[in-house]
């Protein structure tokens, strides 16, 4: 598994085409084997859920995305998690591969 988070500030983003990183971390046995920090390319729409599925990301959370990210991201096979919260990155892994990642609405609205 490929989890992969955009990040601004050294936080999870809560809007995800504005992003200035991702953090991209490989899990195996539920447990985090690598963190790799990458920087996207310009964003542009319908880019980033292709260049995600290209770097084998197969979960993407984020604070917020638009509904057709979301839509994009699912046809491509990547499952999506909105609303997760501002923490660095390394805890919301974390969290979710303990099962107790909370979120919250979506922030955002488009």
């Amino acid at each position: 598994m490929r989890i992969a988070m955009p990040t601004h500030g050294g936080v999870l983003s809560q809007h995800f085409g504005h992003c200035e990183q991702f953090s991209v971390f490989d899990i195996e046995d539920q447990s985090v084997r690598s963190r790799e920090d990458l920087t996207p390319p310009a964003h542009e729409p319908g880019l980033l859920p292709r260049w995600l599925k290209e770097k084998g990301v197969t979960v993407v959370i984020s604070g917020g995305m638009g509904h057709r990210a979301q839509m994009l991201f699912e046809q491509a096979g990547i499952e999506v998690i909105c609303g997760a919260p501002s923490e660095s990155p390394d805890a919301v892994a974390e969290s979710y591969l303990k099962g107790t990642l909370e979120t919250g609405d979506n922030a955002c609205d488009h």
